[in-house]
């Protein structure tokens, strides 16, 4: 059967309930659109299919998935071998792969991060006070008394009336950069940057490109876990070893020669030694007056680097659509981990990533066995999983950048990046709801499922800017980012609240991250059951879901359309 629903605040509002956190979705104001989405049926999910595919990637023959290893190798021939027995066909050509060249940087003899200037020196360990790295492929990076200059947030924002680096010249200098948004600790999600929530400007990757923008040879960002949204564990085990970048072409943006992280507490101690107090230049921050403060102080460091180019692959599978085989809807996950990283007490040091990511990773195989079982949609579909996503989403830009499918003829999709097991919920957690008119087909499935949607809880945190779809986004293609629910059957709020907690603490990007023979499946086959519906809705249906009006992707997504003779 097949139903047009009207896109209204009021209609949503009753399947989207609202967290305690948030008044409001942003976003609800958008105009009426009639959409046309279709009804669906449940689809054969195999949970069977999750299960061998998630424990099969998270083995420790499998090295932790990192990018041009044996790894990638074992991953890839995997994948491709699902894929085909699923019922997909090659998705880039003739072919399973799109190959993504890289480079990876590893440092080596890190020398402590000293400070001089004022009174006795400070020095500073590599690991357990800070951390850093070098995106230039130099055979030794130096910091040598570069002065050091406290810029606040590090963001210059014209059309919002900031500009951190105004009256001040860091060429050659090292900047110190606070996490987040200066509005972050707002309650609410109003304000220059959003209030709570975390825009673009507040993310580690923002602030190393905007301090290379600017000059600087160095830039520190300031580490606190409640901005942060993950703690110094996550910071060490992510930033240390192996490095993947993409490999940079002519005419590429400027660089710094040290991006890196501090302690909070180190950062205090280089403040007092500069006679300055963090907290009282972390509220002064905060306003859009804040001028930088050069801090009469210099930092010196240096390391070595190895460095290994190589090109990994993204992995892509396709069901050709029925009737419009040349408009497509996407679905991701990225099968890239860590690879080998700092050992857990008992020596383990493979960070196998059984949860982030194999199985966002093992949901497309299952995907695309239903969607083969149900027969070709009157849209294809893209099944893409993407590589180097924990080096800062390489794999999903590099696609989005080259795209396969032309991005005017994607409608739109589908991004998924870590199951909860946490079992049944009540709801499911809308990352960047009231964005997009995608928000529609959400609530249909949302309603067939009887189930509701509840917005991110940890808002500050950026998720919308820190997984895979954010390359689609930025780009103008809309795209749906679900996580598992936070009211579980079982125990409600506070006990899905303390088994996010417990997963982030101890096992989130730590070797940790095994696959676990108890785990309780049924929340994850209720929430794939839910983007198989999405997914099934989009890829029948005859609409163009288009980013919200007002919303920062919107004007993207209108050139791009208005430019192609086909799709949108």
């Amino acid at each position: 059967m097949r139903r047009s629903f009207a896109l209204r605040a009021a209609a949503l509002a009753g399947a989207l309930m609202l967290g305690a956190c948030d008044a409001a979705f942003p976003g609800m104001e958008s105009a009426e659109a009639e959409l046309d989405i279709p009804e669906v049926e449940p689809g054969d999910i195999s949970q069977e299919t999750m299960k061998t595919v998630t424990k099969t990637l998270s083995q420790d023959s499998f090295e932790g998935r990192m990018p041009g290893t044996e790894g990638e190798e074992k991953t890839v021939a995997y994948l491709t071998e699902r894929f085909a027995a699923a019922g997909l066909r090659p998705g880039n050509g003739d072919s399973w792969v799109q190959e993504v060249p890289l480079v990876e940087i590893t440092g080596k003899n890190y020398a402590p991060l000293t400070i001089t200037g004022g009174g006795p020196g400070l020095g500073f360990d590599y690991g357990s006070e800070w951390v850093g790295v070098t995106y230039r492929e130099d055979g030794t990076t130096r910091l040598e008394d570069s002065e050091l200059v406290f810029v606040g947030y590090g963001i210059n924002a014209p059309e919002r009336g900031w500009n951190d680096y105004e009256g001040v010249d860091v060429t050659g200098k090292t900047v110190v950069i606070l996490v987040n948004d200066p509005d972050w600790e707002t309650p609410g999600l109003t304000g220059t940057f959003g209030g709570k929530a975390m825009t673009y400007y507040g993310r580690w990757t923002y602030k190393y490109e905007e301090a290379a923008r600017q000059g600087a040879a160095g830039a520190l960002i300031v580490h606190q876990t409640e901005p942060a949204s993950y703690g110094w564990n996550v910071v060490e085990s992510s930033w240390s070893g192996p490095q993947a970048y993409a490999r940079r072409g002519e005419n590429a943006p400027p660089l710094t020669r040290v991006n890196g992280w501090i302690q909070q507490d180190v950062a205090r101690e280089i403040m007092a030694a500069a006679g300055q107090d963090l907290d009282a230049l972390s509220e002064a921050a905060k306003s859009e007056d804040f001028k930088a403060v050069p801090l009469g102080l210099k930092a010196s460091t240096s390391f070595e680097n190895d460095f290994r180019n190589f090109v990994s692959r993204n992995v892509i599978g396709i069901l050709p659509g029925s009737e419009a085989p040349d408009e497509y809807v996407i679905h991701t996950a990225h099968w890239d981990h860590l690879g080998r990283c700092k050992p857990a007490p008992d020596g383990d040091d493979i960070c196998n990533g059984a949860v982030d990511n194999a199985t966002g990773t093992a949901a497309l195989v299952a995907l695309a066995e239903a969607h083969a079982k149900a027969g070709a949609p009157r849209r294809s579909l893209v099944f893409l999983a993407v590589t180097a996503e924990e080096s800062g989403l390489l794999g999903a830009d590099y696609y989005a950048a080259n795209p396969v499918f032309p991005l005017a003829q994607t409608v739109g999709g589908i991004n998924m990046d870590a199951f909860d097991m946490a079992g049944p919920a009540r709801d499911v957690t809308v990352v960047g709801p009231g964005k997009s008119q995608l928000d529609a087909f959400l609530e249909a499935g949302l309603v067939a499922d009887g189930r509701v949607a509840t917005p991110n809880p940890s808002p500050e945190a950026g998720y919308y800017y820190r997984s895979d779809h954010f390359a689609f986004a930025k780009r103008g293609v809309p795209m749906l980012y679900v996580d598992g629910g936070q009211d579980l059957i079982e125990g409600g709020r506070e006990a899905g609240k303390a088994i996010a907690e417990d997963y982030r603490a101890n096992r989130y990007h730590g070797p940790k991250d095994e696959y676990d023979e108890n785990w309780d499946w049924s929340g994850v086959m209720a929430d794939l059951q839910l983007f198989y519906r999405i997914g099934r809705a989009m890829a029948t249906s005859t609409s163009w879901p288009n980013w919200n009006e007002g919303d920062e992707f919107r004007g993207i997504r209108d050139q791009s359309c208005a430019a192609s003779d086909a799709g949108c």
